[in-house]
């Protein structure tokens, strides 16, 4: 039985997209509370790209045994802000959109040195990259919008709820972790769960596709 989610000769790779990806997203997060006035991540060494900053070996491990993991969160402190509950919503956003935009971007890139002739197609290792590029940036994305704690998606809604709905709710967080246990470990729990919401990376991948389509006048992936 496989131990990983991928074959073994594509770790290199795997891990190369990972830290991109976690890198980009805690960037991102730190770089838009530096922007909207609270220095603390700032302060801490978060506003860079160096995955060395954000990386958290255990959020490498889960995302190489289960298909999702998590990196260093950025501390953020809401009081800072001249608009707390907009701002907060606007860093919290930040991380999941930035893998959403490096997927893209990954698209506009190959099909943009399409379009001028640089390449005709992608050569096997060069899909092999690109693949696991959209689908873990894309997975990110989708699974950070979880309206769980501690996830993006919780931090969202949470702008939105009853400070006693908040109260609450952290009371149960610390349950979060073991939660995820399980679903990463028992298969049936995981297809009931988040299976269904991370599979719909493919559609999010079909409509850029469909827009690059309209934008260059035809796509290099309806033929891959």
């Amino acid at each position: 039985m496989d131990i990983f989610w991928f074959k073994f000769e594509h770790l290199p790779v795997i891990i190369l997209v990972m830290l991109v990806a976690f890198s980009v997203h805690e960037f991102a997060h730190a770089w838009t509370a530096w922007r909207f006035g609270d220095d603390t991540a700032y302060n801490e060494g978060r506003v860079t790209l160096n995955p060395m900053a954000h990386l958290d070996w255990i959020g490498m491990l889960f995302l190489l045994i289960g298909g999702f993991g998590w990196a260093k969160p950025v501390p953020v402190r809401r009081s800072r802000f001249k608009n707390p509950k907009f701002m907060s919503i606007a860093v919290s956003a930040a991380g999941p959109i930035s893998n959403l935009l490096l997927a893209f971007l990954m698209l506009f890139v190959l099909e943009l040195l399409h379009s001028i002739n640089v390449i005709d197609g992608l050569s096997d290792q060069m899909w092999i990259f690109t693949t696991y590029w959209i689908t873990i940036n894309l997975s990110l994305f989708l699974f950070n919008l979880i309206p769980i704690p501690p996830l993006d998606g919780y931090r969202i809604i949470e702008e939105f709820l009853p400070v006693r709905w908040r109260i609450k709710i952290m009371e149960y967080s610390q349950w979060t972790t073991f939660i995820f246990l399980l679903i990463i470990f028992i298969p049936q729990l995981r297809n009931m769960t988040i299976g269904p919401l991370l599979d719909q990376w493919y559609p999010i991948f079909e409509n850029m596709v469909r827009l690059l389509d309209a934008l260059f006048g035809g796509s290099m992936f309806y033929a891959s």
